[in-house]
């Protein structure tokens, strides 16, 4: 089953459900002072590690390697929304762990992530992600050493070195899966990390670009920094766009044999009847597909299918209701409606508040908010023929 991420993690862009992510944290980190595993302190309000994991939040499977002695919190914190794998002795052994939970479940690339790096910027993951879409069967950030460096022995300088050339690795860092799972089984001694087993298996390893911001927490002034870098992060969010649908509908009925038609859950009578498998209500039908297109979710005939004999004469105020139901379950109330009908005769006008009440009346929602009017296509084609009417509705959700 797919994992997925924890629900208050804000996500990056969502990518492809064939790059997984492994994220690192079964060390102990000493050198980070007295106390807890560096991972599991609190930042800001939560753990570092829970931080990390945010930052992936855009992929479907994540698999975090955890001490045996913490697994019963990861369990607590963060069961059923990643995959939780016992670590080993070694970086290279949790990372092999992990690895291995994901062969052959059709992933194809996987970012390997230390679990004390909190503050990943989605730009770091792209850059990555779409080396690896480029082909690349290996690709890690960094960024070029700019500082002087120099050799020191007993707190003196004793040389230099020449930094050209030099840069500074990050993570995640991202491979084919297949290569380095066979790198990390081909090289059981390990290396500190992937990267280097990756040049050891003979990959070739695309840099790209790194983050100033994305440090390793690994002293103990560093929890500091971290926190700094998060909540500046926090100030420049934009703020969370709405989430808006918008969908449009077309509908055709012939007109045939009758005495009325049926328009907007009105009956108007009409020396024509409309033909159908249902009531042939074309301006309900408009708009029922449109409200269902900005749900993505189809048209009339995927939900009630004119093969099926049940609906044979419904009456299409079914379909409507349904279609609106549907929005509201999802989260969406429906920001306002449009439907224009298409015909000669019968006019319309003297109908329209009629229909705009009913309409309302079956979705639930205020009248000012439905717009029903009507045109002629001035006696050209089949509706300027009289042969039939037809419709366009517009529909926009809003998620509350």
């Amino acid at each position: 089953m797919t994992e997925q991420p924890h629900p208050a993690f804000s996500a990056p862009p969502q990518v492809d459900g064939d790059i997984a992510v492994i994220i690192t944290a079964a060390g102990r980190g000493t050198r980070a002072g007295e106390g807890q595993p560096k991972q599991w302190r609190d930042l800001c309000g939560d753990s570092v590690l829970a931080h990390a994991i945010r930052a992936f939040a855009g992929f479907s499977r994540i698999v975090v390697t955890l001490h045996p002695d913490d697994m019963a919190r990861g369990i607590a914190d963060f069961g059923g929304r990643v995959t939780l794998v016992a670590g080993g002795r070694t970086r290279s052994e949790s990372v092999l762990a992990g690895l291995e939970t994901l062969e052959g479940s059709g992933i194809r690339h996987v970012l390997i992530h230390d679990g004390a790096r909190p503050c990943v910027a989605p730009r770091v993951l792209a850059g990555v992600v779409d080396a690896l879409r480029g082909g690349a069967p290996a690709a890690a950030p960094a960024l070029a050493v700019t500082d002087a460096l120099w050799r020191v022995e007993d707190r003196f300088v004793t040389g230099t070195q020449d930094r050209a050339g030099l840069f500074r690795a990050q993570t995640p860092q991202g491979f084919a899966l297949d290569a380095i799972l066979a790198a990390h089984r081909a090289h059981p001694q390990g290396a500190p990390d992937d990267v280097e087993l990756a040049r050891l298996a003979g990959l070739p390893v695309t840099v790209t670009p790194g983050d100033e911001d994305n440090l390793k927490i690994t002293w103990p002034q560093d929890f500091a920094r971290a926190a700094l870098i998060l909540s500046r992060s926090r100030k420049e969010e934009p703020m969370a766009l709405t989430d808006i649908r918008l969908g449009n509908g077309f509908d055709v009925h012939a007109l045939g044999p009758g005495d009325h038609v049926w328009l907007c859950g009105i009956r108007i009578p009409h020396d024509h009847g409309l033909i159908g498998h249902s009531d042939a209500d074309v301006g309900m039908h408009a708009l029922t597909d449109a409200i269902y297109g900005a749900l993505a979710m189809g048209d009339i005939g995927r939900h009630f299918p004119p093969s099926d004999p049940q609906w044979k004469g419904a009456a299409s105020h079914i379909f409507l209701k349904h279609a609106i139901d549907l929005a509201r379950e999802n989260g969406f109330d429906l920001g306002n409606a449009d439907v224009t009908l298409i015909c000669e005769q019968p006019k319309i006008g003297p109908h329209a508040q009629a229909m705009q009440m009913r309409l309302a009346g079956i979705m639930g929602a205020d009248a000012t908010r439905i717009s029903v009017k009507a045109t002629t296509s001035e006696r050209l084609g089949f509706t300027g023929r009289g042969e039939g009417i037809a419709a366009i509705a517009t529909a926009t959700l809003v998620k509350g």
